[in-house]
């Protein structure tokens, strides 16, 4: 044994072959932690002082190196500019002092290798990847770019506008992609990788193949005349900013990161590549993002935290065969899960299948899918008219109309064929858990399931304990989501349970915007540019205006202090006109189909004639009073929910915005973002609109907060 620790070891193999093993003894993957990188530094000294004539580098788990231990580097980004430059300085020093052994060294990519896991093969001359493997730079994701010498050696590596593409993405790059650009060497069979590696390491050593001159390309600067540059940089730096966007500023600094380095060799490269990461760490958008990854990681330990507790779902059935329902048996089928999908009527069926059939034909279009697998899908959904082929199943969720009555008639009937341990739960939107159970002979194997619209592209479902939910029900449910591939929120009911209760006070905030005279074009176009995907009338007419005023009505009820309605607001309007939004291709906007088919929304002026007679004259309002207005009732609600325990942590609450209606990713989400400006600044805003309605009014825990200097995180 040449080297051992607790995350690497290096060992000789025949003809002097050193084997560098990643192998982390106490973590099921391995990852970059300060750990790994001091061990790596060692490792290279003792290869360094034994008699290898090469290296190759492997990994005892099922991946290769999965990034950095964001968790460690986290801390090590709070501090100084220059703290952080000296961190990366020591960290390259690590990766250079590999690259300058003097022999060849071939790694070989069996699974993950992002990020910094990455960037180690790139200080390797050759890299082979297993057909299962997957490589990348996903530091975009972080509001990031590499830090460990990505921009360097990559744009080298395989050209500029490869680089650029790769690192603004951050995508995941399969084995045929990064082979035909360069990122790797060759792409093998996983039984046969250790053998490749192994073999193309020997050629480097018998001088076959010239490792030197694969190393000297690295080192050098980028292979491209002035006019070369110019021309590439311009059109890649207009093609990131298009695409990125202003509220993204990692992805065009990096493009910009690797031009001002492409002139210069390895070593003076490095050196702008950590001035700049240096600062892209302490912006408020990596920040956010940051936030963001270690909440996903936060509610992932959650849910499996549930659904370990409980056995898999290997029988699912759905009740109601609309867009929801076949929504729901198309996203169980696909997921290997069969589903019977019951109906009242034929029609339904019909409906519920081309939804499945719709999708599942778009996967095959795109290539994603065969239509083999597309027939063996389609066989896992049970079209019935029938209860007794729901009988087996062991989850039910029920995705009736959104009627109390209704529900409790088919909660009750579903429950009388079902065994004694199946779990029911209801895809409600609105209605409390807690009131459907009432229903029930066994209210504890009860809870709510909210899928979000469109399912198979939106990720949340909130789980929704009722008061006699048991926890066997809240696991199987959680459990049987995380098998869907969402991401399962468990939260406590109350009227609109988390996510609507705290949207609805947003539209409510638009609403008043518009009696004070707003356009609600304006309002669109602000709250977009704050970040949000769609403005609060778009968003509207794609939810469907006549469910958003249905959720109004149930939440006026719930929370009559707050949320009555104390004017005819512009929902009622438009619904009162029979404008329900895109369903029928009327709201606020109008919408005809592109010719894909997608529709696309038009200015109406016949809006604003409905509208003229509820509303206040038309003025112009300052972009950050909108912002205001339409903000402060989501926090104040949301900051609610959590004092009420409604929802367990900001890191839920941040998350559930995120994945259920698409709260704006830079911003880190609702808590993350009141703790980016301040608790005394949100009570201040909140101060300035309290007198005019009570969704403004700050809590008197925010008060406290805001006098402590408190935050969330």
């Amino acid at each position: 044994m040449v080297y051992e620790g607790q995350s690497i070891s290096v060992s000789l193999l025949d003809g002097d072959i050193a084997e560098l093993k990643f192998d982390n003894q106490t973590a099921s993957v391995n990852k970059f932690d300060q750990r790994t990188l001091k061990e790596l530094g060692e490792a290279v000294t003792c290869i360094d002082q034994s008699a290898a004539k090469a290296v190759v580098v492997t990994s005892g788990k099922p991946v290769l190196i999965v990034g950095a231990d964001i968790t460690e580097f986290g801390d090590l980004w709070a501090g100084s500019e220059q703290g952080i430059i000296d961190n990366l300085v020591q960290t390259n020093a690590v990766f250079n002092g590999f690259e300058d052994l003097d022999i060849p060294k071939v790694v070989a990519i069996n699974g993950y290798a992002l990020g910094g896991g990455y960037e180690m093969c790139l200080a390797c001359e050759y890299r082979v990847m297993s057909q299962a493997a997957k490589v990348g730079l996903p530091e975009a994701q972080l509001g990031l770019f590499p830090g460990f010498g990505g921009t360097v050696r990559l744009s080298r590596l395989i050209g500029v506008d490869n680089a650029v593409q790769w690192i603004a993405t951050g995508k995941e790059q399969r084995p045929d992609a990064a082979l035909k650009q360069g990122g790797v060497d060759a792409v093998v069979s996983p039984e046969l990788l250790r053998e490749a590696a192994l073999d193309l390491l020997q050629q480097c050593v018998d001088g076959t193949l010239d490792w030197r001159a694969r190393r000297a390309e690295k080192l050098a600067p980028v292979a491209l005349n002035d006019m070369e540059k110019i021309m590439s940089f311009t059109t890649c730096k207009a093609m990131v900013a298009q695409e990125a966007g202003p509220n993204y500023p990692a992805p065009i600094t990096a493009v910009k990161v690797i031009e001002k380095g492409a002139s210069l060799g390895r070593d003076d490269a490095l050196k702008i590549e950590h001035e700049y990461f240096a600062k892209m760490v302490q912006t408020t958008q990596s920040q956010a993002m940051v936030g963001i990854f270690l909440s996903d990681q936060y509610i992932g330990k959650q849910a499996k935290h549930w659904a370990k507790q409980a056995e898999p779902v290997k029988q699912a059935a759905v009740l109601g065969a609309g867009i929801m329902g076949g929504g729901i048996a198309y996203q169980s089928a696909y997921r290997g899960i069969p589903i019977a999908m019951k109906d009242i009527a034929k029609e339904g069926i019909d409906l519920g299948l081309s939804e499945a059939n719709k999708l599942l034909s778009k996967r095959v279009s795109r290539g994603r899918m065969t239509p083999e697998k597309m027939g063996e899908t389609l066989n896992r959904i049970n079209p019935t008219l029938s209860y007794e082929d729901v009988r087996g199943a062991e989850m039910v969720v029920e995705a009736v109309v959104e009627n109390p009555k209704v529900k409790n008639i088919v909660l009750a009937e579903v429950e009388e064929v079902l065994d004694d341990t199946a779990i029911l739960a209801s895809n409600t939107s609105t209605i409390s858990i807690s009131y459907l159970a009432k229903s029930l002979k066994r209210p504890e194997n009860f809870c709510g399931m909210h899928f979000f619209n469109p399912v198979h592209a939106m990720p949340l479902v909130e789980v929704i304990r009722g008061e006699q939910s048991s926890d066997a029900a809240i696991a199987k449910t959680t459990n049987y989501a995380l098998a869907l591939g969402k991401k399962p929120i468990v939260v406590n009911d109350c009227p609109g349970f988390l996510v609507n209760r705290v949207l609805f006070p947003y539209f409510a905030g638009f609403s008043g915007l518009l009696k004070l005279g707003a356009d609600f074009q304006q309002v669109d176009k602000v709250m977009e540019k704050w970040g949000w995907p769609m403005g609060p009338a778009y968003l509207q007419d794609v939810v469907g205006i006549d469910t958003a005023v249905h959720a109004a009505d149930v939440l006026a009820e719930g929370f009559p202090d707050r949320m009555a309605r104390t004017f005819k607001d512009s929902a009622s309007v438009m619904f009162e006109a029979d404008r329900y939004g895109q369903k029928n291709g009327r709201g606020y906007y109008v919408y005809e189909p592109d010719k894909r088919g997608k529709p696309q929304k038009q200015v109406d002026p016949e809006t604003y004639e409905l509208l003229k007679p509820h509303v206040g004259a038309s003025r112009d309002f300052d972009e950050n009073e909108i912002i205001e207005r339409m903000m402060i009732p989501m926090c104040t609600e949301m900051a609610r929910c959590l004092e009420e325990k409604i929802v367990g942590s900001p890191a839920e609450a941040d998350m559930a915005l995120l994945y259920g209606v698409g709260f704006p990713i830079f911003r880190g989400g609702i808590f993350r973002w009141m703790d980016s400006i301040g608790m005394d600044t949100i009570v201040a805003m909140a101060d300035k609109y309290a007198g005019e309605a009570k969704i403004y009014e700050a809590t008197e825990t925010m008060r406290q907060m805001a006098a402590d200097g408190a935050r969330y995180y």
